[in-house]
Order: structure tokens, then C-alpha cells, then sequence
């Protein structure tokens, strides 16, 4: 599959992202969209990441754009760097995907680009090399990204708390052990891997969460943590190693935030609903590039969050040391921090603080290596009505469907099925609601097999 835009940046095999495709698209985006006073590159852990990063810089360059080289370093500590700076940039990863892809992610001065952005870049492809010079320097983007948690939140916020931090291959690990241990944690390390491991937050195999489980008994934590590859999705383990969804930690960390709209996806939990914390609740498609639009359109007090739990703040919050800035863009340690500092300033576990919300929980997994055109003839039989053979073998019936991003079937049951084809990798997603994470994982694992036996 040739390389393209997806849910969030340019996507494609690493076979495919040649020197001269990276030039081309970095090219587009110095020409379509405004770089400010130039442009700040980081990098993933991936293998191909580095050779990747040297391609950008070399044709930002030549175009007589000043480059700064932030090295390896979480997509939000680049762009709260850049956007400090009045840069633009562009991050070297492939965030959750497997290690032989990888991508492009651009942002604005004011953060990330939009899907209009998006169409402008590839309208201004196929353009000729400058030929110019510009400096080359290098930043520090990790420390400010750390200090921001430090400050808003103070050094004894999560005093007293022993953590686990699941390490992997995550560019985000010893930041997020900096911070945690900067707010006053014990940091147990845990599971470091020099070889790159794509871990999705929203599709955690039953393997590693039984490892999680394991490593909470066995050292006694009050929580674990961890990130995506790139450092912009969270995941966060109760005391007891079961893991939090990321849409509960949106939903706790804006009521933390003290926001007033909350701008989140369909895929999302309705349990934001039902909290009766917010003033308004509006849904998008899913990525963060539509929850950036809707969070521009509503203004004020607003707060966005995806189901993989990447948060952004879109206005300024007063914490229990200082203030937060706003930060537009998909951040993994404000929905860790917040609920951790809940929970202790309350006196309350992780797990009862989960406990306290409304009891609407959702679970995620894909099918891989589904062709695109295997999904899209899938989803045109059932968005031709024939829901009846999806839904018979699970003991449902269609209430209501929405169509906003792929297909949400809202069930007689009051339970949920979405399906939704990836939009840069050939995968096929399942996203279900329930009452409870048991029945909504009991009808996620029925869905993924009667969905195999459909595309055999």
C-alpha cells in the first residue's frame, strides 16, 4: 500500500518511505502550510526513524528552512517545543504499527495540521528541490515537556504511590519515569526492549495484560503505566493490573481540567454523557485532526480526548501548583498524571476511582492483514442493511446505527458495535460498549470471530 494520509499523519511501509517521497512530502509542507520560524524534527525508536528524520532535514534545507533536530523525543514534548519556538514540525514515527512502517506527523505553529491542511500538502507534491541552505541546530524538547506536569501539579502530588513503568520501546520511557518520579512516585522500570515493539494502546493482547497483572501482584504497585511507540496515546494499569480505557481516562482528566465541553469521537464510551460534568458533549470522527476542528469550533473551556486516551487541552487550567497551558495536541502524560493525583488526593485506589464512574466501558481490537478492499465490500454489505448475520450469532438486535465513521450499531440491548477500517494500515477495527469491561470484552471476542468467519 503506497504511503498516505490516516487518522493522524502520513503512514506507509518503510520499503516505501524512499529519501526522495520524503523530500516531496516535506517539500508540500513547506510550501502549503506556514512554518513560522522554521522547523523542529524528532524521531521515534524505530530502526528506519533516524535515516527517515535526516531526509526531512536535508530537504527542509534546501528550501532555506532552519531546521532544529530535537532527536528522540515524545510527539507532544516536540510539538510543545515547536509551538514554543513559533515552529513548525514534523515527527519521524509510526506510532502504533509495526515496525516495517512508518510515518510523517506535521504540525502548524499552533499545532497540529487539519484534514484541509491535509489536502493542501497533497496538492503542492511533485515540486522541485530549491536548492538552498539553512542552519542546522539541536534543542532540548524533553525537559520542558516533563516541567510542565511538575509545576501544574507539584512535587508531592503523587507522593507516597509505587508505579510501574512498562518501558518497551516506547521514545516516551525515561521521560515519564522523570516525571512520575518529579511528582513524588517510587518508579519500579519494567520490560525495557531495545527492539522495537508496536504496542496500541486500544488493543492491548491478552498476553501482555496478563503480564501486567503478574508484575502488579509481584511488586505491589498502585499502578502501571505506559505509552504508545511515539509517546501520544497513555496506558495506565489499576492496582489491580487491569487496564483503564482511555476514554475513561479523557473523561477524568477534563473534569480534573475543570473544562466545560468535552470534544471526543464516536468510538468514544457514552459514560461522558451521562456524568452530567459537562455542559456539552460533541462527537466526531475519529482522529485528532477532527477533534481539533471541533474543539476550534466550540471554543471556551474545552478539553478533547480519543478512545486510545490521548488528551488536549484546549484552554488554560489552574491545578493544584500553577497553571497548565493549553496544549493542542495528543498528549499521553496529562491523562496518566490526573487521575493518579485524583486518586491519591482523595484517599481512594485507582480502581475506585474508575468505580465512581458511570458504568459504560468500551473494548477495542483489530483484525490484521484485511485488504482494504476485503473491509470496504464488507462494510457496503452491511451498510446495505444485511445486519441480521452479524448480529443473530450474537444474541442482538439493531436499535439505531450512525454512520458518522465507519459503522456504529447501536443495539435493543443498550450495547454497542462499531467496525471501522483502518485508515493507514490494512486492519479491520472492532469497537464495542457495555455495561460492564466483561461483557463489553465477552462481545468484543464473539465479534472478532463472527466477523473471521464473514471474511473467510
Amino acid at each position: 500500500m503506497a504511503p498516505k494520509f490516516g487518522t493522524s499523519g502520513l503512514r506507509g511501509l518503510v520499503s516505501d518511505l524512499t529519501s526522495e517521497l520524503i523530500g516531496d512530502y516535506t517539500r508540500a509542507f513547506l510550501a502549503a502550510c506556514p512554518v513560522g520560524r522554521g522547523l523542529y524534527i524528532g524521531r521515534d525508536l524505530r530502526a528506519s526513524s533516524p535515516e527517515i528524520a535526516a531526509a526531512v532535514a536535508r530537504a527542509a534545507r534546501a528550501e532555506g528552512v532552519a531546521v532544529t533536530d530535537c532527536g528522540a523525543v515524545p510527539t507532544p514534548a516536540l510539538a510543545l517545543a515547536a509551538m514554543a519556538a513559533g515552529s513548525a514540525a514534523i515527527m519521524v514515527t509510526g506510532s502504533h504499527i509495526p515496525a516495517d512502517r512508518n510515518g510523517l506527523k506535521f504540525y502548524l505553529p499552533g499545532g497540529e495540521i487539519t484534514k484541509t491542511d491535509e489536502a493542501a500538502i497533497l496538492s503542492a507534491l511533485g515540486r522541485a528541490p530549491a536548492g538552498l541552505s539553512a542552519p542546522l541546530s539541536q534543542a532540548d524538547a524533553a525537559t520542558p515537556w516533563v516541567q510542565r506536569y511538575i509545576r501544574a501539579f507539584g512535587p508531592e502530588a503523587l507522593s507516597g504511590l509505587r508505579i510501574g513503568l512498562w518501558e518497551h520501546s516506547a521514545v516516551s520511557r525515561d521521560l515519564i519515569a522523570g516525571a512520575l518520579e518529579g511528582l513524588g512516585a517510587e518508579v519500579l522500570r519494567l520490560g525495557r526492549s531495545e527492539t522495537f515493539i508496536p504496542v496500541d494502546t486500544e488493543a492491548v493482547p491478552a498476553e501482555i495484560r496478563a503480564r501486567i497483572a503478574a508484575w502488579c501482584r509481584e511488586h505491589g504497585l498502585d499502578a502501571l503505566v505506559s505509552t504508545d511507540g511515539d509517546g501520544d496515546r497513555p496506558l495506565l494499569a489499576d492496582e489491580r493490573g487491569a487496564l483503564v480505557p482511555g476514554d475513561l481516562l479523557g473523561q477524568i482528566t477534563a473534569r480534573a481540567l475543570g473544562a466545560e465541553v468535552v470534544v471526543t469521537p464516536v468510538s468514544s464510551n457514552s459514560g461522558v454523557e451521562r456524568s452530567g460534568a459537562f455542559s456539552r458533549v460533541i462527537r466526531t470522527k475519529i482522529g485528532s485532526p477532527f477533534v481539533i476542528a471541533g474543539m476550534e469550533a466550540a471554543g471556551g473551556r474545552v478539553a478533547g480526548y480519543e478512545a486510545n486516551g490521548g488528551f488536549l487541552a484546549g484552554f488554560e487550567a489552574q491545578m493544584a501548583a500553577g497553571a497548565l497551558a493549553p496544549l493542542w495536541t495528543r498528549d499521553s502524560l496529562l491523562p496518566l498524571v490526573a487521575p493518579l493525583a485524583l486518586a491519591r488526593a482523595s484517599g481512594r485506589s485507582l480502581s475506585a476511582l474508575i468505580a465512581a464512574e458511570p458504568a459504560r466501558f468500551t473494548a477495542a481490537d483489530r483484525l490484521e492483514e484485511i485488504a482494504p478492499e476485503t473491509s470496504r465490500a464488507l462494510m457496503a454489505r452491511l451498510e446495505d442493511g444485511h445486519f441480521t448475520a452479524l448480529l443473530s450469532p450474537l444474541g442482538e438486535s439493531l436499535s439505531a446505527q450512525d454512520r458518522t465513521d465507519g459503522l456504529r450499531l447501536h443495539l435493543a440491548s443498550g450495547r454497542v458495535i462499531h467496525l471501522r477500517p483502518s485508515g493507514n494500515a490494512p486492519e479491520l477495527r472492532l469497537y464495542t460498549e457495555a455495561e460492564s469491561p466483561e461483557q463489553a470484552g465477552d462481545l468484543l471476542a464473539r465479534g472478532l470471530e463472527v466477523l473471521k468467519a464473514h471474511l473467510a
